[in-house]
């Protein structure tokens, strides 16, 4: 989406008329910026004194040494210290957590518990957000498998992941039709979209009950075996596929 569309879903491409923020009433969007560098910077102002390590991107760090310091890394960029770290700092949970990802709580807690795990015997953390939300509490209680068991009561419920079995498949448009026509899915299947792709790509999404899922896989690759005989234009296929 951008600032002056309405929020869409990437799956059925269903637009959110009207969409206004629940907490201030603001309909205006906005894309969050990382800035780690930045966060550097300024901590290093804070702390004149200090040794300030930043990883991210392109520059990640591995590890660090015994001497103190303070280290900026991006979640999964974090340096292994020497001994473990003394304090942990968690700062803009939110982030992680409003990532336009179905399975963004749980690649949250994943993200923060390695961190977590980063710490030596008797270190502290602190985690900056929402002390209310199911992925904070669960980390602050440590239950890790408590949260897995809810997310996937809720998944269960809403036809998500891993409760259902999802295929994508990603063209141009007119790739996509012939699909659909070739495909012809029965009624257990449910196809949303298209919705954009990038690149003036479109991908469509085809759900299944788990009982079928071994039935669309082998669907979908005779369906690209009789399009590559037809020498039709390519098409990406994945079947439960990590994230949309």
């Amino acid at each position: 989406t951008s600032a002056s569309t309405p929020p869409a879903c990437r799956w059925c491409g269903t637009d959110a008329q009207g969409w206004a923020c629940p907490e201030c009433g603001a309909a205006g969007l906005r894309a969050p910026v990382l800035g780690e560098a930045r966060t550097g910077e300024e901590l290093g102002r804070s702390f004149p004194k200090a040794r300030v390590v930043t990883s991210a991107g392109d520059h990640v760090v591995r590890r660090v040494d015994t001497r103190p310091g303070i280290i900026v890394a991006t979640p999964g960029a974090e340096p292994i210290a020497e001994g473990g770290y003394s304090a942990v700092v968690l700062l803009d949970t939110w982030l992680l957590l409003a990532r336009d990802d179905s399975r963004a709580d749980e690649e949250a807690l994943r993200r923060w518990s390695n961190a977590v795990g980063l710490l030596r015997p008797g270190g502290r953390v602190l985690a900056v957000g929402d002390p209310a939300h199911p992925a904070l509490q669960a980390l602050v209680r440590w239950d890790q498998p408590g949260f897995a068991r809810r997310l996937s009561e809720e998944r269960q419920g809403a036809r998500l992941p891993p409760s259902v079995r999802l295929a994508t498949v990603t063209g141009d448009p007119g790739a996509l039709d012939d699909v659909l026509t070739l495909l012809a899915p029965p009624a257990h299947i449910e196809v949303l979209g298209p919705v954009p792709a990038g690149d003036d790509e479109e991908r469509l999404v085809l759900r299944t009950p788990r009982s079928h899922g071994a039935g669309l896989a082998r669907a979908l690759g005779e369906l690209q075996r009789v399009r590559a005989s037809r020498k039709l234009d390519a098409v990406r296929v994945q079947v439960d596929p990590v994230s949309l």
